[in-house]
């Protein structure tokens, strides 16, 4: 049996007296102490030396780097492009068949588990952790972008025309709805299932006890955990790096400041400092308290463009919008025959691709933060209220910067030139420019800190062999690691280098997507097994 303790899952409320799966690993059994940091000797080992052996290839031949991870990238879109769109179709219909079946009622912990956080909390956290930052950058741009054919357009739909504005909101929102919630939450549903109800490590290895057994222990499960820990901190600062770029474009807007490579050095390392203060506060006192504030400050900012912008027009857009989503959901799905290869590739299978490589982090967090609900309602919460409060979202904001350049209005009448500058664009045409641009940047910069702070304590597990109570200065580490690849790759190799990272990103979505539909079956049979054990007792 699994030997949970209060120093592994915070409390004995996690423990489950009777677990539907008898297994003779004890947690941390293989952890050695570094430096005060209590670490899984193997996963520790292996990801820091090909983390270190990337930055430093990278930084010695950026261009080389940046061209062979491009060519892995494209090797992967351009001939597993069916793979990627049937695993999202198949995790979206899987969520779906587990809210319907028996398994739906089995509660996470057990039947007298309590929730850990209120629901508004609970969704603030959900929503900042899983794409609040990606929400900042391309609510204006993606759907402008489609509309005057920056990048392709949605199913060859013409240019320009009131069918392409349509288009444009529908296929805006089947890239941040339903699909990649899914992947969220077969990874996040996966992780608390065997954590919390069958006293195994919080780690991506757990999860495939059913169909593993024992081996999940061994090197089968360094492997699984090692790939999550590269995707996550490849992610993480390829996130933090463009990041940086974009709101030192928005100071530069906004204030003239200049868009130098030492500003967005200043901004990574800012946001890094206030990330490990937060990390340090832990996940109630950190990211729960970040989470409220940036949900806030983003409802003010929502609220001002609906009451200042076309109200009426972003009120309807929001039916409009989802009508729009449900009639394309099906052809957008489809992977067969495509024609429009151009917006295919280069949007969806690439979405899918970096949600796919996301999915561990952003999984993970989820896990840690859902102990008590219903199967049924965290795959409602975590489905659906994101989809919809993310159809308000770009309704209000892509809505409005459709408008704009429709009507010709603003520098967004010219297409979309930088789409880190686009939302700030669209805002300048509103009362009160300089004032709401601001709080973009401080709501972009606060999604990114609990981005930052919330996936430093997920590599935190993992390379602690599952523990969730670690040593601060293990938290700190990863906070300052992320930041410092960032800095390091943006100082050292530029925009070629922050490249290769996003390449390696994505091409690590590749072998995870296999992992995450195995995972599926795995989890299902967990469910089922313990359903029976539930029903006949």
């Amino acid at each position: 049996m699994v030997k949970v303790n209060t120093e592994v899952l915070h409390n004995e409320q996690n423990k489950v007296e009777d677990p539907i799966y008898e297994t003779a690993h004890e947690v941390g059994e293989h952890n050695v102490e570094i430096m005060g940091m209590d670490l899984h000797n193997s996963v520790f080992l292996f990801s820091a030396t090909l983390i270190a052996l990337f930055v430093t290839l990278t930084l010695i031949f950026p261009d080389v780097a940046k061209q062979w991870f491009d060519a892995t990238k494209g090797w992967s879109i351009n001939h597993f492009d069916w793979l990627f769109m049937i695993g999202g179709n198949l995790f979206v219909l899987f969520c779906l068949a587990l809210v319907i079946l028996p398994v739906g009622k089995i509660r996470l912990g057990g039947a007298d588990a309590k929730p850990s956080f209120s629901v508004l909390s609970w969704f603030a956290m959900l929503f900042s952790a899983g794409m609040g930052i990606g929400l900042m950058f391309w609510s204006v741009a993606e759907p402008v972008g489609y509309f005057t054919n920056w990048y392709g357009t949605p199913l060859n739909t013409p240019e320009g025309t009131a069918e392409a504005a349509r288009m444009a909101m529908g296929a805006t929102m089947f890239h941040w709805g339903l699909h990649p919630w899914a992947i969220y939450a077969v990874v996040g549903l996966s992780l608390a299932f065997f954590t919390y109800n069958c006293n195994m490590p919080l780690t991506i290895r757990s999860t495939f006890f059913p169909i593993l057994g024992e081996r999940v222990w061994g090197w089968p499960g360094n492997i699984i955990d090692t790939t999550a820990v590269l995707a996550t901190i490849f992610g993480l600062a390829t996130s933090l790096g463009f990041g940086a770029q974009q709101a030192a474009g928005g100071l530069h807007f906004l204030f003239d400041v200049p868009n130098t490579i030492t500003t967005q050095i200043a901004i990574i390392f800012a946001v890094t400092f206030i990330a490990i203060l937060s990390v340090v506060r832990g996940l109630e006192g950190g990211v729960k308290v970040l989470s409220n504030i940036n949900m806030s400050l983003a409802l003010i900012l929502m609220l001002f463009v609906i009451f200042t912008g076309s109200t009426t027009l972003i009120i309807n857009g929001v039916g409009t919008t989802l009508l729009a989503y449900a009639e394309n959901i099906i052809p957008l799905s489809n992977w067969v025959n495509r024609q429009d290869t151009t917006f295919y590739h280069g949007w969806t299978i690439f979405y899918w691709a970096w949600w796919i490589s996301w999915s561990p982090f952003v999984g993970m967090f989820i896990a840690r933060i859902s102990r008590g609900r219903t199967v049924r309602e965290f795959i409602l919460a975590v489905l659906f209220v994101p989809t919809l409060l993310t159809t308000v979202w770009m309704a209000t904001f892509g809505g409005m910067g459709l408008e704009q350049a429709k009507n010709g209005v603003g520098q967004l009448a010219n297409g979309i030139s930088d789409s880190s500058l686009a939302l700030f664009q669209m805002l300048e045409n509103l009362p009160l420019a300089t004032v709401t641009s601001f709080l973009a940047i401080l709501l972009v910069l606060i999604f990114f800190i609990t981005s930052s702070d919330s996936g430093s304590l997920v590599i935190d597990s993992i390379t602690a062999g599952g523990k969730v109570d670690v040593p601060v200065v293990q938290r700190v580490f990863w906070a300052t690691l992320e930041g410092v690849i960032a800095a390091v790759l943006l100082f050292g190799g530029g925009a070629d280098a922050l490249g290769a990272l996003q390449a390696a990103a994505i091409t690590v979505g590749l072998p995870f997507t296999v992992i995450l539909i195995v995972m599926c079956v795995s989890l299902f049979l967990g469910l089922r097994k313990e359903h029976r054990v539930l029903k006949n007792n």
